[in-house]
């Protein structure tokens, strides 16, 4: 597999007969149209021969909304599917949602079905009522064993975020019970937590998430390695690979690597410029990010240090524009942090949207993991 970067003048014909491989199937791995003009700075996947790495695991996130087509087409690719989500109530009860076709979907193609539940809109006092009274914990984790059983889940996520941070010692005494209870029924226990680079990094995001206590505890752990660009911050890229790196260097020596899943976007921001706090970043996915930039002629740039791309732009009304998203040089970047940490594999938010380079670089390099479902 080689990654190609669009220079002037290039064409998918010029490009093919440089690697010897037919125009056309060049436009399809690349899920693009042979009458579409290429932009400078694009990235196109060359579909080569190349010796694995070894072996991941692939988690992914995904609404119950999803395009049939594209779950389908990404399935393959994956050992979790991660329904996002299950909100839990303050009573100990469970919004249920729409996940038994998914379900169903999943375990047709060997992949495995997570259930994914969250204090209620990350609602920091919602987490505190069930991590300080064990009555509520009880319907709660019934609930959750009701949920699963009649389902047919594989193992459970729980993603509790913006916790109290004098929670931290209730919240573990929470998922001890939990697993206590889950794993001797032969389900998974996996925690999401904030992409810390060390014990003692405070704040609402941070301190209830206690690296050393999951690792020990569940098992799998998915790091939440983006939004560092996020729809109310300021321009950058969505997870820039020295601030992932500063992550993983903290992580490993509090998880087990063999226990982590790297989290990995599949979205970008653009954001008008100049940037002014409390203004809003809208979402985009990559590969309407290239489209866009096609469409009004921009240059894609690669920044080195964050390893990800990214263009200007000035809209209708005069307004200058930054885009950052993913490309296959970012992507393939990430992916090797797999193998230079060891990890257990990636998690990524979201699969709603396809995009197909990814899911090409990702098989190039490594075997994906299927368990018995």
């Amino acid at each position: 597999m080689n990654i190609y970067t669009v220079k002037k003048g290039d064409s998918l014909y010029t490009i093919s007969q440089q690697y010897n491989i037919p125009y056309t199937k060049l436009a399809t791995d690349n899920d693009i149209s042979v009458s579409v003009p290429l932009i400078v700075g694009q990235t196109l996947v060359i579909d080569t021969p190349t010796t694995k790495l070894g072996n991941i695991e692939v988690n992914a996130y995904t609404y119950p909304d999803i395009d049939v087509n594209v779950l389908n087409r990404t399935l393959p690719y994956l050992t979790y599917l991660s329904i996002f989500s299950n909100d839990v109530n303050a009573n100990g009860t469970i919004e249920v949602i729409n996940d038994t076709p998914l379900i169903k979907l999943a375990k047709d193609q060997g992949v495995a079905p997570i259930m994914v539940v969250n204090n209620r809109d990350f609602s920091s006092e919602v987490a505190h009522q069930i991590f300080n009274n064990y009555d509520l914990q009880t319907t709660l984790l019934n609930n959750i064993v009701y949920a699963l059983n009649s389902k047919g889940y594989y193992g459970i996520n729980f993603d509790f975020e913006y916790i109290y941070e004098y929670d931290r010692y209730t919240y573990n005494r929470f998922l001890n019970r939990a697993v206590t209870l889950l794993r001797p029924l032969g389900y998974k226990v996996f925690t999401s937590l904030a992409p810390k680079t060390s014990e003692t990094q405070t704040g609402l995001l941070y301190t209830a998430h206690d690296y050393r206590y999951h690792g020990n505890l569940v098992d799998r752990v998915i790091l939440m390695t983006y939004e560092w660009g996020y729809t109310y911050g300021a321009p950058m890229a969505v997870a820039p690979l020295d601030q992932v790196k500063r992550v993983l260097d903290y992580a490993v020596t509090a998880i087990p690597p063999s226990k982590i899943l790297m989290g990995v976007p599949n979205y970008g921001y653009d954001w008008t410029l100049p940037w002014v706090r409390g203004t809003a970043a809208r979402t985009v996915g990559n590969t309407a990010a290239v489209n866009f930039a096609r469409s009004i002629n921009a240059e894609i740039k690669y920044d080195q240090k964050s390893q990800s791309p990214y263009y200007t732009y000035y809209d209708k009304n005069k307004k200058e524009h930054i885009v950052w998203f993913e490309d296959a040089r970012s992507i393939y970047q990430k992916l090797l942090l797999v193998n230079e940490y060891n990890l257990a594999g990636v998690s990524y938010w979201t699969i709603n949207r396809f995009y197909k380079q990814n899911w090409m670089i990702l098989d190039s390099l490594y075997n994906v993991v299927k368990v018995t479902v």
